[in-house]
């Protein structure tokens, strides 16, 4: 009964704009994004790519160069998710954007939220306009930096026109709903830490979706909580995220759960399909979505199947 009541409140807190981050960390922080003026769904300056887990294509760590303003862009890898006792400047994350080009990448890592409170560790936060955050488990972020000075200069460097980025763990993180971010082991959908970083807003992300067989798993969450939206990001793919707009990139994809249905198939009407509490479709690479209308939004590579391929 207490966890449940405890998830109902974490989910109301959500939902109200104008709640504050708390001023220091917990064990399960109840919070929201800083930026709770924005009409948007995601960044409303900006922008957030969201990698499920598994990041190999050149491309994608290509695209948070260029968003992070090229080559000469200062970009803060976190490595904080991973739980080893320490990390340098050779993290993986860290070469590969460098030998593509980045020249001005930066490791910082903490697990001690009085560390990631003060100025001295921010600094390098303060000239970023990109943040890569690693792997591993998402409750790790939120242990070492919610409610923290670091937790604020993250969302400096949204609120500049920056781009945060993340893969597997470092994707959940992003979402206002943590999915498994439960201390035990990462099969438990609603767990002991229940609050991401916001910045995609009322929203979990599920990652590994398709390798791992996971695309049941988001329904845990979303039948305690049916005002989120579900999303669910394959391996080596990624969402890029601007406002309300959503596209897919990557190598596989995307899933959605909105209780809505999508087919690039004509007369999909006539599908059978479940009720929309336990509805979920795919989007592929090109494919965009607008987050405030929760619906697909047609493009060149979201054509129908012609009537003469049914």
């Amino acid at each position: 009964m207490l966890s449940s009541t405890l998830t109902n409140l974490a989910v109301a807190l959500f939902t109200l704009t104008t709640q504050a981050r708390p001023t220091t960390p917990s064990h399960n922080a109840l919070s929201t994004a800083t930026n709770t003026t924005n009409s948007t769904i995601g960044p409303e300056n900006g922008h957030l790519v969201i990698v499920g887990g598994n990041l190999q294509s050149a491309s994608i760590y290509e695209k948070i160069i260029t968003l992070a303003g090229g080559p000469n862009a200062s970009i803060v890898v976190i490595p904080t998710a991973g739980g080893d006792p320490s990390y340098d400047q050779n993290f993986p994350a860290t070469v590969t954007l460098r030998e593509l080009g980045a020249t001005n990448v930066t490791v910082l890592h903490t697990y001690d939220p009085a560390v990631a409170d003060t100025d001295e560790f921010i600094a390098p936060l303060n000239s970023a306009s990109g943040i890569f955050f690693g792997g591993g488990r998402q409750w790790r972020l939120v242990d070492a930096y919610a409610g923290t000075k670091t937790e604020k200069a993250f969302q400096g460097v949204l609120d500049r026109g920056g781009v945060i980025s993340g893969s597997s763990a470092g994707a959940s993180i992003m979402g206002s709903f943590l999915a498994r971010g439960d201390t035990q082991n990462n099969q438990i959908m609603i767990g002991d830490h229940t609050v991401g970083f916001g910045y995609l807003k009322n929203a979990a992300i599920d990652q590994h979706v398709l390798v791992r067989n996971r695309h049941f798993d988001l329904f845990d969450i979303l039948k305690a909580n049916p005002g989120l939206l579900g999303v669910g990001i394959d391996e080596d793919t990624a969402l890029v995220v601007q406002g309300n707009d959503v596209e897919v990139i990557g190598r596989t994809y995307a899933l959605f759960y909105d209780r809505g249905f999508w087919s690039r198939e004509e007369l999909s009407e006539l599908k059978n399909l479940p009720e929309p509490e336990a509805r979920f479709y795919f989007l592929k690479p090109g494919d965009r979505y607008d987050l405030a209308k929760r619906k697909v939004v047609e493009s060149a590579s979201a054509a129908g199947v012609s009537k003469d391929e049914l």
